[in-house]
């Protein structure tokens, strides 16, 4: 029985691979450092073009009759939600003498409560002026409103234990008369219900003394109440800086974009399902990756190494096609300048050995249609492919986009090196690659991969890939031998693997 690595490695892949998620997100750092650009400009310029209106702080002291050391706030919190009410904008705006509507008043300001006596008022006005004599009418008519309803409250307590006082003094006027309408008496009966008279009598006395105590306690905590609630700091225009604000709301765009940035970058990265690790497009088109190049020439002193890598990719090209009876052809993925340049490179190597024809199979015609220059190979285009004499060695260069017409690839070559850019092509379409390459008897010697990741350690080899690549290979008819006789393609065997148990055997 024989298995598969790669059948074997896809099947323990894991559902989301972090290592290629980051590693696509920090390709696509242009969308986020877009974004993160776009907030920090957006954020600059809502400060700017959008000033906060002119503001008015005011503090006020606020003293409660029911003040408690292990009060939670509810006292102050409730003061707050008065603040907010018809009646105390009614009352400013009629202070103020103003037309404006309590409703539309109400949205121009808002109470906080610093502590459980201490109460902010913060208003808005369309000067500085104005919200300042907006802060002072509205503290007024909140310090008026609390010292009103103390002293309601203090007035109906101090009148409801007045008049249980009063209601006390009458029933000890009853007992009074109760005991003088008594004759003295030597009956015991007698004495014993004149005594509880007494008794009762002294209970009323000290019940009448208590009310009257607290009745006097009642309003003379109204004073204090009052005089404790007043405005401690006096109203005062909030000073804004421009360039404070603009800094602080460019750091908070700047951090917004940057993380909406990276989600989008993220979600869009795990949606399209574009590799972008050798490993991972190796896996998915069935060959493995030979040799790698950037996208474009870089700095200055990476200009020398990437010259020296498409060098000896030309050179490892030339010694595939010299030593192969059959066409080769580059197909291309994403990256039709560099396989054009790859092509020439390699035609001019050719070229010592004889004569070279590029047949140009990309969209557009962008190799036949550019300006030859001195010692550059021929180029004609796909329609005149049949025109070229045999005698002349072929090179094809073709695309595998979508859209490419497959049957016509096999006059391009029935060996080919794709040049494939990673990150551009997706999943499904590098398998339908692999499957349409294989239908077509189209042998994948490898893969040239267009600006990969500097930071990618993954292995990009694979061990079987005659086998997984090229589908039809076994099936692809025998050509002749340099005796003339027709002779098979011998292919390597696969290693037998013993099964581990029964289940793995059946």
């Amino acid at each position: 029985m024989t298995t598969s690595k790669t059948s074997e490695s896809s099947a323990a892949a894991p559902l989301l691979d972090l290592q290629a998620l980051v590693v696509a997100v920090r390709r696509r750092r242009r969308l986020w450092c877009s974004m993160a650009l776009l907030g920090l400009l957006v954020g600059a310029a809502v400060a700017v073009l959008l000033p906060p209106a002119p503001t008015a702080v005011t503090k006020v002291l606020v003293a409660h009759q029911e003040d408690q050391p292990n009060d939670t706030g509810t006292l102050i919190r409730t003061d707050v939600e008065l603040l907010g009410t018809t009646r105390i904008a009614d009352k400013a705006l009629q202070s103020l003498k103003s037309p404006e509507n309590a409703e539309d008043f109400m949205r121009d300001y808002r109470g906080t409560g610093l502590t459980n006596n201490v109460l902010q008022i913060e208003v808005t006005g369309d000067s500085d002026a104005e919200a300042v004599a907006r802060a002072k009418a509205l503290a007024d008519a909140f310090v008026a409103d609390h010292v009103r309803r103390m002293r309601e409250a203090a007035e109906a307590e101090a009148k409801a234990l007045s008049d249980q006082r009063d209601r006390m003094r009458d029933e000890l006027a009853q007992v009074n008369k109760a005991i003088g309408d008594r004759a003295p008496q030597s009956d015991p009966k007698a004495s014993a219900s004149i005594e509880s008279l007494f008794a009762r009598r002294a209970e009323l006395n000290s019940r009448i003394a208590d009310f009257d105590q607290r009745a006097a306690e009642a309003r003379t905590g109204t004073p204090q109440v009052i005089a404790g609630t007043q405005i401690v700091d006096a109203p005062r225009a909030v000073r804004h800086s421009l360039p404070r604000a603009a800094v602080t709301n460019a750091a908070i765009g700047l951090v917004l974009g940057l993380v909406l940035g990276l989600a989008l970058a993220a979600v869009g990265t795990v949606v399209a399902d574009r590799p972008v690790l050798r490993r991972d497009i190796a896996a998915n088109l069935g060959a493995s990756v030979i040799a790698e190049l950037p996208l474009r020439s870089g700095r200055l002193w990476r200009r020398r190494r990437t010259r020296a890598a498409r060098e000896r990719l030309t050179a490892s090209l030339a010694r595939t096609a010299r030593g192969s009876a059959e066409p080769v052809s580059l197909l291309e993925l994403g990256c039709a300048r560099s396989t054009s340049v790859i092509a020439l490179d390699l035609a001019g190597a050719l070229a010592a050995e004889g004569p070279v024809v590029i047949i140009d199979g990309l969209p557009g015609l962008q190799l036949a249609g550019r300006r030859p220059k001195p010692g550059d190979p021929t180029v004609v285009s796909g329609e005149r492919a049949a025109a070229v004499s045999h005698q002349e060695r072929r090179l094809g260069v073709g695309s595998v986009a979508p859209g490419t017409a497959w049957t016509d690839l096999q006059y391009l070559g029935t060996q080919t090196v794709l040049v494939v850019r990673a990150g551009h092509g997706s999943a499904a379409w590098l398998h339908t690659v692999a499957r349409q390459l294989a239908d077509q008897r189209i042998a994948v010697i490898g893969v040239v991969l267009i600006d990969s990741d500097p930071r990618d350690r993954t292995d990009g080899t694979l061990w079987d890939g005659l086998h997984t690549a090229p589908r039809g290979r076994s099936e692809r008819p025998a050509r002749q031998n340099g005796t003339g006789r027709q002779g098979t393609e011998q292919l390597p065997i696969w290693a037998a693997r013993v099964p581990d148990d029964d289940q793995e055997a059946r």
